[in-house]
């Protein structure tokens, strides 16, 4: 196995985020957490305020012998919407807008060629809005955050619904597989 390397992404909430890389082959864990704020530690209720500057996001730590980082953005930018910079679906506010947080030079690049590939492809009516960033300090959410899609795998499901979220990955899924642009 290769050594592991380390992508940080945010698109809304962060429940949300976990299971479509989890489910991937090389994906070691994909952990909740907050990143780009001012408070060391911050918590929950902190962030949610919306008064620490952190954004909820997560850390995948994978192996790029087995998925690449740019397989990676390639599955983030089908379950974001990346127009959209007050939040994602249902989920409102500073502390759930997207971005991609770059670990090493290369991802950056990487990063940056993604999203002009997404630019470029025109899909979207509406400017791509989502920054690259370097990446801050990432700090894991409280535990009953993590893999809450297997904890409570019914509150999961309602909250994808209810937020708009699943609707629009299933039309971005079918609009990509007929091609429709």
């Amino acid at each position: 196995m290769a050594e592991l390397e380390r992508a940080i992404l945010a698109g809304g909430c962060f429940w949300c985020l976990v299971k479509p890389f989890d489910q991937w082959a090389g994906v070691h864990s994909v952990i909740s957490g907050y990143t780009g704020g001012s408070v060391e530690y911050p918590t929950y209720e902190q962030v949610k305020s919306g008064e620490t500057g952190h954004i909820e996001a997560v850390e995948i730590l994978y192996d790029p012998e087995i998925i690449s980082y740019e397989q990676i953005l390639d599955i983030f930018w089908k379950i974001i919407d990346p127009t959209d910079e007050g939040g994602q679906f249902g989920d409102r506010g500073s502390n759930y807008r997207p971005a991609i947080f770059y670990t090493t030079a290369e991802q950056e690049v990487k990063a940056l060629s993604s999203k002009q590939t997404l630019i470029d492809g025109g899909e979207y009516s509406q400017e791509i809005i989502v920054p690259i960033l370097p990446a801050a300090t990432f700090y894991p959410a409280e535990d009953y955050h993590q893999d809450f899609y297997k904890k409570d795998p019914e509150r999961y499901a309602a909250s994808y619904e209810e937020s708009g979220r699943k609707a629009y990955v299933e039309e971005q899924i079918i609009e990509r597989k007929e091609g429709v642009q």
